[in-house]
């Protein structure tokens, strides 16, 4: 639709207003599909406000111009994008916000924090996307029958590589395939090394080293999510030692190799995660540990419209183990509607826009071209519109993925984070570090 001019809009608005008036100035309740909460959402001809907190940063930029898409094609709505603080998790910003009275109307949550919120936020249960959304999306959402969340995204996580660079390393056509070990992983480094680039960089960042890279010696535990959760709360209560632990200790070693190999190996916490994007980019390095999110800042830096892709984070040397092989994805980030605070009107258009991602087709662009996001809905056919979309979804097809722990405690990235971050720099050996999990776990409750 395109946007009205202001003259235009001030004689639709009058007409309606008389309208409504002539019907007894009743207001009808906004309707739930896409085409009418927008419009009827805004009452008697005035105008409903809504916001969103978004906590991907990396897409806030394209989130405002999708907002101001979204305004033009439901007039009655004003939707303003609010970024949680870098650093800050979604948790704390959402709790200190409600604090204060003044919570959002939408809020992007991390998987494991919908729970905290589900007193204060909207039964989703009957909006027509739920029929539409990939299995198990809603899983770890729902709460006594009730889904709480709108499943945004599903993302993975490993090695990023640079193809041309990987080719000139191995001499020919580089296949991700061929990585089944953590030696053929060093193998790799080696020959990148070789060919006169460096191998790899290790971003510092606490929210990728305790939310990304140490989870997966928890996945890694088992293919059977149940046995999981099991180990998980074997650690709460203080019943599994960890120093013999293979999945953490093989993880470990991996993590060891990637320290040697690091570009930033004499200032290992000096990074941030714009060199990495940067690096990896621009060709100097071969490989950076992120996930597909983190598309848009690499091709900020790629000159040469080079080809990427993903490789598991090997584990072991057994080809054969669970995870070597396998690329740790998810449906992260939910949006969840606040219902404590927001009125109606607020409700039914934040509805509005959850709709009006899945079933129009600037909603859809702006997921899968604008925003490099693999949607969680079947509807949404759209091929991946980035070249690590499409190497998660590659490995999906083949069935190698392992599910990423989604559901961690909220503090889990600051807390283990930062114990990793000791163990990247040296300030902490492996016993220090095993301990500091061992203790982190027997405080969740």
């Amino acid at each position: 639709m395109k946007r009205v001019s202001w003259m235009n809009m001030t004689v639709m608005i009058a007409i309606l207003t008389l309208l409504v008036s002539a019907c007894g100035g009743g207001n009808q309740a906004g309707s739930k599909n896409a085409e009418g909460a927008g419009s009827s959402a805004g009452g008697s001809g005035g105008k409903v406000k809504i916001s969103l907190l978004n906590s991907k940063g990396e897409i806030q930029t394209q989130l405002e111009a999708a907002a101001k898409t979204f305004e033009a094609d439901h007039p009655g709505v004003t939707l303003e994008i609010m970024a949680a603080p870098a650093g800050t998790s979604p948790f704390e910003r959402a709790s200190t916000m409600y604090a204060s009275g003044n919570p959002p109307t939408m809020i992007m949550l991390d998987t494991g924090d919908v729970e905290k919120f589900k007193d204060r936020i909207l039964d989703l249960s009957g909006e027509k996307w739920n029929a539409d959304i990939v299995e198990n999306a809603t899983s770890l959402t729902t709460f006594d029958g009730k889904n709480l969340a709108f499943p945004l995204a599903i993302e993975g996580y490993g090695f990023i590589y640079n193809k041309p660079v990987l080719d000139q390393a191995v001499g020919g056509q580089f296949d991700p395939s061929t990585i089944k070990t953590r030696s053929d992983l060093e193998n790799l480094f080696k020959q990148i090394e070789a060919s006169g680039k460096k191998a790899l960089i290790v971003s510092p960042m606490d929210w990728s080293l305790g939310a990304h890279f140490l989870p997966l010696a928890y996945a890694t535990q088992n293919k059977d999510m149940a046995e999981v959760n099991k180990f998980i709360d074997s650690l709460k209560a203080g019943q599994t030692a960890l120093a013999d632990n293979k999945a953490l200790n093989g993880l470990l070693d991996t993590f060891d190799l990637m320290k040697e190999y690091n570009i930033d190996k004499k200032s290992p916490l000096s990074g941030v995660y714009e060199r990495g994007a940067e690096l990896l980019g621009k060709g100097e390095v071969g490989i950076w540990f992120q996930g597909n999110w983190a598309w848009p800042q690499i091709k900020s830096f790629d000159t040469a419209n080079g080809e990427y892709g993903f490789i598991p984070v090997p584990i072991s040397d057994t080809p054969d183990d669970f995870g070597n092989r396998e690329i740790s994805l998810a449906t992260s980030k939910r949006i969840v509607v606040d219902k404590e605070k927001s009125t109606p009107e607020q409700q039914e258009a934040a509805k509005a826009f959850l709709n009006w991602l899945v079933y129009e087709e600037k909603g859809q662009d702006f997921l899968v071209n604008q925003a490099n996001i693999i949607p969680a809905f079947k509807s949404i056919t759209l091929p991946a519109a980035d070249p690590l979309g499409r190497s998660i979804q590659e490995y999906m097809a083949k069935g190698q993925f392992q599910e990423s722990m989604s559901v961690l405690p909220a503090d889990h990235w600051a807390k283990l984070g930062a114990s990793m971050q000791k163990y990247l720099s040296g300030a902490g050996d492996r016993g220090t570090l095993i301990q500091e999990i061992e203790e982190y776990w027997k405080t969740v409750k």
